[in-house]
């Protein structure tokens, strides 16, 4: 049998597609074979656990992405090219504008489709290491008793979600959520560097929002009620916004919200400032909690 030249360029392209995802997965396979240590074992969550998670997820599965959307819009075009070469005549000019339209658009949306991953892989990236920054300016707190957790896993109303950094000292339990924001044009009389905090809303170079702001006072009422419900406490955890490469100017009014907002090079000393309000026993059944949440990291 003589197949044409294009069902055989559109074979190749999908045995060639089918190829790379079985070596992927079998690569992946391989991974978990003959392991030196136990495959029962269990690390703690480190800082960004679950940006890293995404951005190595990505770098694993980009390949196969990029041959995905460099594989769809040219099978596509094969097949109603195909299809349009045994039309009549008289319909192979529509035929073929239709095949130039599905190509076009397919390349347009799989390039969309690629570009945004990779995009959102950036930004995860970017936020990793954000939440490297404020990890590290946490470590001086081990040195005076206090407990530092990274990732915390979380899960309300069914929905998943993680909180960046939880630590548990004399001065008490303190949520930190970090975002790690772009700088961009300033607005006139605005330093491009500096963010307002006026105890409602974030004042930024380009304009105002909330953002982290609400989202660390829900995960401070979530770990008030978890740690309540697991230990039989109730206990006070304040939440913080941490901004890392931003200069933090507060002007708080009588109207201030809980959440505090601080650089990560301030935080450290914030804390170890504050007046004692728990117990070293306090400290321990807490911390016990988190580490048994945090010890989940597998091979």
């Amino acid at each position: 049998m003589n197949w044409p030249n294009e069902i055989f360029y559109l074979g190749y392209l999908v045995l060639f597609g089918g190829c790379i995802a079985a070596m992927f997965g079998w690569h992946r396979q391989q991974r978990k074979q003959r392991l030196p240590f136990a495959t029962d074992l269990k690390l703690l969550r480190a800082p960004g656990e679950t940006q890293l998670r995404w951005v190595r997820q990505f770098e694993e599965e980009g390949f196969i992405g990029m041959i995905a959307a460099a594989v769809v819009p040219a099978a596509s075009g094969m097949v109603l090219l195909l299809i349009t070469v045994r039309l009549p005549r008289e319909l192979q000019l529509g035929g073929a504008a239709i095949t130039l339209a599905a190509f076009v658009a397919t390349f347009y949306y799989s390039a969309r489709w690629f570009s945004r991953r990779a995009q959102e892989s950036s930004n995860r990236y970017l936020g990793y290491f954000g939440e490297r920054i404020v990890a590290e300016q946490l470590e001086p707190l081990k040195a005076h008793g206090w407990r530092v957790f990274h990732d915390v896993p979380g899960t309300a109303m069914g929905d998943r979600f993680n909180l960046d950094h939880l630590v548990v000292g004399p001065a008490g339990v303190f949520v930190i959520e970090t975002k790690t924001r772009r700088k961009g044009s300033a607005r006139p009389g605005f330093d491009a560097g500096t963010v307002y905090f006026d105890g409602r809303s974030l004042v930024w170079p380009w304009g105002e929002d909330n953002h982290g702001l609400e989202q660390a006072e829900h995960h401070a009422l979530w770990f008030t009620a978890m740690i309540k419900a697991e230990i039989g406490e109730q206990l006070t955890v304040t939440p913080v916004l941490a901004l890392p490469g931003w200069t933090v100017e507060l002007k708080p009014s009588q109207d201030s919200r809980c959440c505090r907002v601080a650089n990560p090079q301030d935080l450290a000393q914030q804390l170890l400032g504050g007046a004692v309000a728990l117990t070293e026993q306090q400290v321990s059944r807490v911390s016990a909690k988190l580490e048994a949440r945090c010890r989940d990291v597998e091979y």
